[in-house]
């Protein structure tokens, strides 16, 4: 990650290179220019230079195809990393590039094909057949030139070969030159020399164009091969006013020696005509030389019209990040305090780059930053002010939760929604439920119906009697099919301005104090029966043995009946007394003492004795063997298992199942022993007093073996049930705890 003052360094290198650029890009513009137009006369080749330039341009497009890209990648990359302002950036440049594109393609496709077309059209061939005509046509005119100063001197040869004119008459020849000179023909010659074989110069005539100069001297050599070769020789010497065509003709004058002479006749090409014929030259070198370079020209070209279209591209991407930055600038430091307010920190000020609408969203980011902090002082003494109220409040409320825990009374709370929103431990432990499946619902979606007809009646008889609160008593069967005596309580509950806020159910169990109120009375009933009915029986039965023993020998009638009777009397006296002998058992339960036994081992002595005793049923048992030795009075729990096999022989008087099973509870901490038959079962209401002293379904029964049961597993610290089983029977249930 770049730091600001990294960041501020590779933009200031990007505005040189673009600095750069700028200004070198017109400079090899023109010196391109002055290097096709051969302005410069440089000691180089121009063909080098413009190689040179070539690839210099190349050099330019690569270096402004890197800054484009670089810029668009380095978009794509923070937009990538969400860096703060990267999608507002993407949506500038690409805005930016989306309309400069468009004009600046069709602007580029455009100046390419004219580029191709006008090079193309400079190049053509037609073009080059007419410089190439004109050079032949300036060449002809130098050698039409030529061949007249040739002719002329031929001609003029000729006439003084003739005879006609003498070497010794100078004046006459004179004339004849001055004659011929003045004859307004083309190809008249503009000087006539005549030089002896000596090249010593005899007669020279100048016409009026060569008047201003003086004529050079005839070349030797020149004048050598005319000789030598005797035929004309054309030179050429160049002078001030043009171009001077000689034309050395040997002539021999008829003397009386016979002398050879050399006639010198020239002809003037104006230097006007001259530079026609030097620009066509020079045109046409200039043109071929141009023709070598038509592929880099106009490559060239190109790279430069590419290099001004991605020079128009990167000013769009780089004016679009420019005005990026100038809105995501105030922005990312705008987020940035965002950040910083977020985090608490409000004790700073913005500083405003700007006098626009940035700077005043600025100001009155400043401003609400003042306002929040200000506010937030005054919060800061609320919130300690009303921290103390709700610490207050907390404790006085975990006080109350804390006595609403630990109160030995069932509390449940509904709101005017009829929803649960309180149930304390001892309603939870008491009902067996678990909170989580009632709070925050609806009583009558959560109770059973049975329980919510109940709640009902209840609300409906506070509501219409517009008392605070009423109680009733009720007996309530729950889940686990016991049935429970409650004291229920049930108030409306307002708050501080009255109004109705819900309803609070408090109930006591009233279950086991009337058992033990009934006990207490069952058992101070036995003690007076017994007391009452052991006194005479022994007399009655010491009487009646008396009697049997006295006169059963003496009496001769009715013998049998007087036996009959008092072995009656003394068998009755008898079952009284084992009546007794339970009255006073049920008034006086002997204390417990308990040993570390095996509950195993006297489960199945107990079952192996009733299997024995009763062939008729099928009696089984099953215990777990890992169910260790623990602490328990044997003789009771023996008297226990005893009663309940007792009533289930009972009820099977015609055969049937019963079956014996000692293992773990759920919560492994008890030991479980069932008894389970297939008899006819208990109805639902003879199971809500069969644990009650003296309540029997059989005639013969007294009704104090399973109080006594229930007695005896209760200081156990135990719980005994009584259950259907299906499809027929009854299952009873001990659970004692190993730590009895």
């Amino acid at each position: 990650m770049l730091t600001a003052q990294q960041k501020q360094k590779k933009q200031r290198l990007v505005r040189y290179v673009i600095v750069f650029c700028a200004l070198l890009i017109p400079l090899l513009g023109y010196v391109q220019r002055g290097l096709l137009s051969g302005d410069f006369n440089l000691p180089i080749s121009s063909t080098i230079l413009i190689f040179a330039l070539i690839n210099i341009n190349g050099l330019l497009l690569l270096l402004m195809l890197y800054l484009v890209l670089r810029n668009l990648v380095e978009l794509v990359f923070e937009r990538k990393q969400n860096i703060l302002g990267s999608k507002l950036r993407t949506r500038l440049v690409i805005s930016f590039v989306s309309l400069s594109l468009v004009p600046t393609t069709i602007l580029f496709f455009i100046a390419l094909r004219f580029v191709s077309t006008s090079i193309d059209y400079w190049f053509n061939a037609k073009v080059e057949e007419s410089l190439q005509s004109s050079l032949k046509l300036t060449q002809s005119i130098l050698h039409d030139t030529g061949q007249q100063a040739e002719y002329a001197g031929r001609q003029l040869a000729s006439i003084l070969e003739s005879g006609t004119y003498d070497l010794n008459d100078m004046a006459g020849l004179e004339q004849f030159f001055i004659k011929t000179l003045k004859i307004d023909l083309p190809g008249a010659p503009d000087s006539i020399q005549l030089l002896d074989g000596e090249r010593t110069p005899l007669l020279a005539i100048q016409g009026p164009r060569l008047l201003p100069i003086v004529l050079p001297v005839t070349p030797s050599e020149a004048i050598r091969l005319a000789s030598a070769n005797n035929r004309s020789e054309v030179v050429t010497q160049r002078t001030t006013i043009g171009e001077l065509i000689q034309a050395i003709t040997p002539v021999q004058l008829k003397t009386s020696s016979q002398q050879s002479c050399f006639l010198v006749t020239t002809v003037l090409i104006p230097s006007a005509k001259l530079e026609t014929m030097q620009s066509v030259s020079d045109g046409i070198t200039g043109y071929q030389n141009l023709i070598m370079l038509k592929a880099p020209i106009k490559l060239s070209l190109i790279i430069m019209l590419l290099i001004i279209t991605l020079l128009t591209l990167f000013g769009a991407i780089w004016f679009g990040f420019y005005i990026a930055r100038s809105l995501t600038g105030p922005i990312n430091k705008l987020a940035e305090a965002t950040r910083r307010v977020a985090d608490g920190d409000l004790d700073f000020i913005l500083e405003k780059e700007a006098d626009d609408e940035m700077g005043l969203l600025v100001d009155s980011f400043n401003s609400m930053t003042s306002d929040i902090l200000a506010s937030n002082r005054q919060l800061t003494k609320a919130h300690w002010a009303l921290q103390e109220s709700n610490e207050i409040s907390e404790q006085r409320r975990r006080y109350l939760e804390t006595i609403l825990e630990n109160v030995a009374a069932g509390v449940i709370a509904l709101d005017e929604n009829n929803n649960i929103t309180t149930i304390n431990r001892f309603a939870e432990e008491l009902l067996a439920i678990e909170p989580a499946t009632f709070l925050g619902k609806d009583f009558h979606k959560a109770l059973p119906k049975q329980h919510v007809l109940i709640v009902e009646s209840f609300i409906k008889e506070l509501l219409s009697t517009s008392k605070p609160s009423i109680e009733r008593h009720l007996r309530v069967t729950i889940r686990r099919g016991e049935t429970l005596s409650l004291q229920v309580n049930i108030t409306r509950m307002v708050d501080d301005w009255h109004n109705p806020i819900g309803f609070v159910i408090v109930f006591d169990n009233l279950t086991n104090l009337e058992k033990a109120q009934r006990l207490a009375a069952w058992q101070e009933v036995a003690r007076r029966i017994a007391h009452e009915i052991k006194n005479p029986l022994t007399p009655i039965q010491l009487s009646a043995q008396r009697l049997r023993k006295r006169y059963l020998d003496k009496i001769t009638e009715d013998q049998h009946i007087f036996d009959q009777c008092t072995a009656t009397i003394i068998n009755q006296v008898d079952e009284i007394k084992k009546l007794v002998s339970e009255f006073s058992d049920f008034a006086r339960m002997p204390k417990l003492h308990k040993e570390q036994k095996n509950l195993c081992r006297l489960v199945e002595e107990v079952v192996f004795l009733y299997r024995e005793a009763h062939k008729h049923l099928a009696i089984t048992s099953s215990t777990d063997p890992t169910i260790p030795e623990f602490f328990f009075d044997a003789v009771q729990i023996k008297r226990v298992l005893i009663n309940l096999l007792d009533n289930a022989v009972s009820v099977l008087s015609d055969g049937g199942i019963i079956k014996v099973a000692l293992g773990y509870s759920n919560d492994q901490h008890m030991v479980r022993l069932e008894v389970t038959d297939n008899g006819p079962g208990i109805a639902e209401e003879v199971k809500l007093r069969i644990f009650e002293p003296y309540f029997s379904t059989r005639k013969s029964g007294t009704g104090l073996g399973l109080a006594i049961a229930q007695t005896i597993v209760t200081e156990h610290n135990g719980v005994i049930r009584a259950y259907d089983n299906a499809p027929t029977g009854t299952v009873f249930t001990v659970e004692l705890p190993f730590d009895t």
